[in-house]
């Protein structure tokens, strides 16, 4: 049996992205075949596809894309246990593989999805959310009364960052652009900096405690942004590494995958203190769009792939 996947057989841009016929997989011992409804675009996969990643992220080609997954279980594989046909499921794929009608993964890997919202929106919450979780909690350490920058808080990352740091009690200070103003407030933040209008430490009213940085800076920038962090604060970069000033603690961040932490973020998104920002849905057919989109800056928050 035959089903549909993204794939790329060479690095480039986006015209690399193919769509092929190939045999449907069957789960071995300890997976899963799971029927997907949805992944998720995350930006770091253009990069990957561009073969930017290659020196500490090489793939074998053929690749499959996506990262994320929700789907329902259509196949048990022998000696897997604590799954049932049709159990709606979410979670981070170690290889890849989800932008494909149908995906093999580890049980080990997938939690329940959230019943509260769709299937295909929950695809947006394992990368970008572990991400978050992992730079808010982990090593940002943040607390209730503290004042967190976000910067970069109108992606796909810094919906949940925002979110995250308002849940855990802080007073939260959140750089966008004008499209993104109300989507961030109604996330959380306190204030909302318009990066394009001029420098985000002129509107800053004093220091802040920690900074959580989500988006490339140039050295100018990423220096301006470093001198807001009062000494004894500390700054986490998922991008570009931040050199801090004296008294300040920094560190350069990749995500790992983590079942309990997004465990965790379903229960928060069930409960209502979690939302998930879902700015548009494509077909896997589209798929080769949404990168070019991307890398011409024109995607807001997630993005889900429905094949």
């Amino acid at each position: 049996m035959k089903m549909k996947t993204a794939r790329i057989h060479a690095f480039g841009d986006a015209s690399v992205i193919s769509y092929d016929d190939v045999p449907r997989p069957r789960p071995d011992s300890g997976e899963v075949l799971l029927c997907v409804a949805a992944t998720s675009f995350n930006p770091t996969e253009a990069a990957l596809r561009a073969g930017l990643l290659q020196a500490f992220l090489p793939v074998d080609l053929p690749y499959t894309l996506g990262w994320d997954v929700a789907g329902t279980v259509a196949e048990i594989g022998p000696g897997t246990e604590g799954f049932a046909v049709g159990d709606r499921v979410v979670g981070r794929l170690e290889g890849a593989g989800a932008a494909a009608e149908y995906v093999r993964a580890p049980g080990a890997l997938l939690v329940p999805a959230p019943a509260s919202v769709p299937l295909t929106h929950a695809a947006a919450l394992p990368v970008a959310g572990l991400t978050a979780w992992q730079a808010v909690f982990e090593h940002g350490k943040v607390t209730a009364g503290q004042r967190v920058l976000v910067n970069g808080a109108g992606g796909g990352v810094g919906g949940f960052v925002t979110q995250l740091a308002k849940h855990a009690g802080a007073e939260v200070i959140a750089t966008a652009s004008a499209r993104s103003d109300q989507t961030v407030r109604r996330q959380g933040a306190d204030h909302v900096i318009d990066y394009t209008a001029g420098p985000v430490t002129t509107a800053l009213d004093g220091p802040v405690d920690t900074l959580l940085n989500l988006v490339p800076l140039n050295p100018h920038d990423a220096a301006a942004l470093a001198s807001a962090v009062r000494p004894g604060g500390r700054i986490v970069s998922i991008a570009t590494p931040v050199e801090p000033p004296a008294g300040v603690t920094a560190m350069h961040m990749v995500a790992r995958n983590d079942v309990a932490h997004l465990a965790a973020l379903v229960d928060l998104v069930d409960a209502g203190q979690v939302t998930l920002d879902i700015s548009a849905s494509y077909p896997l057919a589209d798929l080769a769009d949404v990168h070019r989109l991307s890398e011409a800056g024109r995607i807001r928050g997630k993005v889900a792939i429905i094949p």
